[in-house]
């Protein structure tokens, strides 16, 4: 999805498109996940072969629950 953006000062015109929400899909590929917590992609992979994080396996891509996290890390808060 991309804005057409009008800048009212000199008239130009530029195509702008906003950044995707964090919380747009329940799964995210381990690059996507150690961009969203700003961690090396090596720690994520640890993470993931230790079972740390909820790892789900679809054909030959390696995604992260975030949705199964988040219900994990709130469940952790009220014990």
């Amino acid at each position: 999805m991309s804005y057409l953006r009008f800048d009212i000062v000199d008239g130009s015109q530029s195509i702008v498109t906003p950044p995707l929400p964090n919380y747009a899909a329940p799964l995210v590929t381990r690059e996507r996940f150690a961009d969203m917590c700003g961690l090396p992609i090596g720690v994520i992979t640890g993470w993931c072969n230790k079972g740390l994080v909820p790892c789900v396996s679809i054909g030959k891509y390696s995604l992260i629950n975030i949705a199964l996290l988040q219900n994990r890390c709130l469940a952790k808060e009220f014990e």
